[in-house]
């Protein structure tokens, strides 16, 4: 593995994808991701992930750090709790947390993914 700076930059088409039908509540939204870099050991990535409007289930098994560029999102925990974040915020998702992701306008975030050993 390089030692060398990796620029985590949106190059390409990404990778598209959709949400799965059974997490589905509201919309169809696309979503598209451009993956930066993952580690040797496939625990942390980092990139660019972007999505139109929609509600759909979530339940993360890794921790996210997300940092908003455009468009406003609201996360709900299964307790009920609401946090709604737009351009310029920054927010942790723990593993475990589970609730609804909802995209109320597109949105383009730079996410960093840890994935712990089960």
């Amino acid at each position: 593995m390089s030692m060398e700076i990796i620029p985590v930059t949106m190059a390409g088409e990404g990778e598209s994808s959709r949400p799965a039908a059974d997490r589905l509540i509201a919309g169809e939204p696309v979503q598209r991701a451009w993956n930066a870099f993952s580690d040797v050991s496939e625990q942390f990535h980092a990139g660019h992930w972007s999505s139109s409007r929609g509600v759909w289930r979530v339940r993360y098994t890794e921790c996210e750090l997300c940092v908003l560029i455009t468009g406003r999102v609201e996360l709900v925990s299964e307790s009920g709790r609401r946090t709604t974040f737009g351009p310029g915020d920054a927010f942790v998702v723990p593993a475990g947390f589970a609730g609804t992701w909802a995209v109320l306008e597109d949105c383009t975030k730079i996410y960093a993914i840890f994935m712990p050993r089960t």
